[in-house]
């Protein structure tokens, strides 16, 4: 029995790159992944000198991709990525479903530990952040929320009253629920204000209002220009809107925080490679460290599977699994960091990170015990 597809409506555009976008758009694709597809089709032809995809087959996309991994040295998710924009353009534009598109090469994911930066880290990072992003940086930490998810955030998803956010469109346009953090709602209600002033000035300039999700701004004509849909962290200048060629009111770009971010560390003095998006991978793992479940942390992430979760479990893990060195047996040092004669380190151990406990291992899970824990359990 042959296998049947969902047919696709005819295309109406000419070229192909306008076809791509079509399509994407018909399936409802964010407009990040309509980014990555254009440019990945128009390298694509152009490397093998503006022939038609139509024209290619599996051994033009296998040399395309080759050429990325053998002389670009893309990591294997940018590799992916640009074969699913081949794949969509052949299947879902072109139309074709022939069987190299099944035997083509898949890259292998490696698995790599997230970056975790301390409780002090963090602290210190936040401080050097300027007081326009500062109350971005401690949203994501606080909460959670991807980079994405925090400048995309709009007035009516804030419920002050129940100290929660609500999170629209997630990874997977996945909808979900997160903390409001007590200690954030002061300075959230004064940037709330701030951005009440910018909608107030929107309105009596009689600009459109800001972008709204799928074909809501046609099924509610006035939403976008009401209080509750607009950006709680909106762009100080106006800017076209990429699909529709209307001048209106864009959220803070999450370029400006990531460069913002990038300083903080900087002048926090801290090597690590960190990203904005390391604070989510903190705030998983510090939770973790208090001792809430693995459920609870994928809920809050929003992950669809908890083996997804269960990364930060490793970040907690002892280097070796909690194994003794045979080098601290030469030193007379015990796994907690103790000398033989019962003094907890010597005064110049750890010297750079005077305040951070060592690690100890956990019969459940290793977590960073406070110094008075240590002390107790060696007595």
């Amino acid at each position: 029995m042959p296998h049947l597809h969902n047919p696709l409506p005819p295309l109406q555009s000419d070229r192909l790159l306008d076809q791509l976008r079509e399509r994407i758009r018909y399936l409802h694709y964010s407009i990040r992944t309509e980014q990555a597809y254009v440019y990945w089709v128009d390298a694509f032809v152009r490397f093998h000198g503006m022939r038609h995809p139509a024209e290619m087959a599996g051994p033009e996309v296998e040399g395309f991709l080759s050429w990325l991994a053998n002389e670009r040295n893309v990591a294997a998710a940018t590799h992916k990525q640009a074969l699913s924009a081949l794949l969509f353009l052949y299947q879902k534009v072109l139309e074709q479903d022939l069987p190299w598109m099944a035997e083509i090469g898949r890259p292998k994911d490696r698995v790599r530990l997230p970056v975790v930066l301390t409780h002090d880290e963090v602290a210190h990072v936040l401080g050097k952040l300027a007081d326009a992003h500062r109350l971005m940086g401690q949203l994501l930490y606080g909460t959670g929320m991807r980079i994405m998810e925090g400048v995309r955030l709009r007035v009516k998803d804030v419920d002050f009253a129940r100290r929660a956010i609500v999170v629209r469109e997630g990874k997977g346009a996945k909808d979900r629920v997160v903390m409001l953090p007590a200690s954030l709602m002061p300075a959230l209600r004064d940037q709330m204000a701030q951005a009440r002033r910018l909608w107030s000035a929107d309105r009596a300039a009689g600009r459109a209002g800001v972008h709204m999700p799928n074909a809501l701004a046609r099924k509610y004509p006035r939403a976008e220009a009401s209080w509750t849909w607009f950006w709680v962290f909106p762009h100080e200048k106006l800017a076209v809107d990429p699909r529709t060629d209307i001048e209106r009111r864009h959220h803070m770009l999450e370029q400006t925080f990531q460069r913002a971010f990038k300083k903080a560390l900087v002048q926090a003095r801290i090597v690590k490679p960190a990203t904005p998006h390391t604070l989510r991978h903190s705030f998983a793992t510090h939770l973790l460290q208090s001792g809430y479940d693995i459920r609870t942390v994928q809920e809050l992430l929003g992950h669809a599977d908890v083996s997804t979760t269960m990364i930060y479990t490793h970040v907690l893990k002892v280097g070796g699994g909690g194994v003794r060195s045979p080098l601290d047996a030469l030193a007379g040092v015990d796994a907690l960091g103790l000398a033989r004669g019962g003094s907890y380190r010597a005064a110049d151990d750890d010297a750079d990170f005077p305040d951070h406990p060592p690690r100890v291992s956990m019969p459940v899970a290793q977590y960073l015990v406070p110094a008075p824990g240590l002390a107790a359990c060696a007595a």
